[in-house]
């Protein structure tokens, strides 16, 4: 796929050249999304706002080469705004019941259990790092911030991680 030249029939106005840069990577975005979401249908609603932003702002993008990580970028700050806009509190019924049903894994429940008590920028670095296997270059790009900034809260995040499960006896 010729993702420069799609890019540029993006920018004159072919639809089709769009759903065509979206769909091969469909799957990258809806798990990007789930990452930070946790919830299907948030995930799909962030992927449609996605969409409809990289239509209208197709002409912004410099480098047709890095669309795959604009859009990212964009879609990560969806996600990040609407977060902040629909923070509410869940009943801890509701949220396990949400993760049963979305992981079906008990060594998955007590990870999430844990991840949830780092702050949002420990979990966040984390779960891209080790749920979507992004490299250190790819997240600082997608979450605007140093290569370093990214290196040292993977690195603090793990650390407390490891102290919350029980420190030495889980690797060091």
């Amino acid at each position: 796929m010729d993702i420069n030249g799609l890019v540029g029939q993006a920018k004159e106005g072919n639809k089709e050249a769009l759903v065509q840069l979206i769909m091969a990577q469909k799957a990258s975005y809806y798990r990007l999304a789930y990452v930070y979401t946790q919830n299907k249908e948030d995930a799909m609603d962030a992927m449609q706002e996605m969409i409809l932003l990289v239509y209208q702002r197709i002409n912004q993008l410099k480098n047709n080469d890095s669309f795959y990580t604009w859009s990212k970028t964009i879609l990560v700050n969806i996600v990040k705004r609407r977060h902040k806009k629909n923070r509410k509190v869940v009943s801890m019924e509701e949220m396990k019941a949400e993760t049963i049903e979305a992981y079906n894994s008990e060594n998955r429940l007590d990870l999430e259990m844990y991840l949830n008590k780092l702050s949002y920028k420990h979990q966040e670095v984390i779960r891209l790092r080790y749920f979507l296997d992004l490299d250190y270059e790819t997240m600082s790009q997608l979450l605007k911030i140093p290569l370093g900034t990214v290196k040292s809260r993977l690195h603090a995040g793990i650390k407390i991680l490891k102290e919350s499960f029980g420190g030495d006896y889980y690797g060091e």
